[in-house]
């Protein structure tokens, strides 16, 4: 029996407009009843996260920055940091990539350069990071660096981003989070490496763990779990991961799939 759903959120979970699916409170009280744990698993900030279900602080298991943090019930289960020094030698290459934002994301913050605070960026960072900070330079920060985020507001951030990094390929984790988000993290952490560690954390089976996701960083973690999901609108890369297809986000398809998994009594 299925004990722990992961869930990745933009292009999965949330509609085109930013939003949860209808029905979704009625599910989450059907796996509440079943002790069905609730993961949303994204590349958003953990406060991101807990401000977009704030009703579950004490039920969800959060699994943030793209599996360098992970949290449940307000308590850290481990985390993996990208490193100060990764972290600040990413984003002095990144410089002269053109105009693109500039993210360093620590436990605390995230933090973007004062010359960067634009309407537009500032629009595109708080939809994923609630709490920021600004700063005139990335040295004169403190917190530890779970992640480096790099946005391409032109929608091409596999050309102008992704493959402008190839020094890093074999030294650090550089993931497509979307057409417009490209993370850098430490070598040793992905989505799939995150579950793989709740797993052996609480106990749980790869045959006792459900994933949905849409995009080309959420591979791994579709590859960790038993019962695998690609929305209809995903990446075609992670369809072939996936042991199922349900429908788009805009259809609600995470809870589409929910519905066939209780159906098919693995609930």
């Amino acid at each position: 029996m299925i004990k722990i759903i992961f869930c990745d959120m933009d292009g999965t979970l949330l509609t085109s407009e930013n939003k949860l699916p209808e029905g979704f409170d009625e599910m989450i009280a059907e796996l509440k009843r079943r002790n069905v744990i609730f993961a949303p698993a994204s590349g958003r900030q953990y406060f991101s996260l807990i401000r977009s279900f704030a009703d579950y602080l004490d039920e969800f298991l959060f699994l943030a920055e793209n599996g360098t943090l992970v949290m449940y019930k307000g308590e850290e289960i481990f985390s993996c940091p990208l490193g100060v020094e990764n972290a600040l030698n990413v984003l002095a290459t990144t410089v002269d990539f053109g105009n693109i934002l500039r993210v360093y994301c620590g436990k605390k913050d995230a933090y973007i350069l004062r010359e960067q605070d634009t309407p537009e960026f500032r629009a595109e960072q708080e939809k994923y990071y609630t709490r920021s900070g600004i700063v005139d330079s990335f040295n004169e920060i403190t917190d530890e660096a779970l992640k480096v985020a790099l946005f391409d507001p032109t929608g091409n951030s596999k050309k102008n981003i992704y493959d402008k990094l190839a020094q890093f390929y074999d030294s650090l984790q550089v993931v497509l989070s979307s057409d417009y988000w490209v993370d850098v993290m430490s070598p040793s952490i992905n989505k799939g490496e995150a579950v793989k560690n709740i797993q052996r954390v609480m106990n749980f089976k790869p045959e006792e763990c459900a994933a949905f996701g849409d995009y080309l960083n959420d591979c791994e973690m579709i590859q960790s779990v038993g019962y695998s999901f690609a929305m209809a609108n995903a990446h075609p890369d992670l369809k072939k991961f996936s042991k199922f297809e349900t429908a788009s986000n805009d259809e609600a398809g995470v809870l589409v799939g929910i519905r066939k998994l209780i159906e098919d009594g693995l609930i």
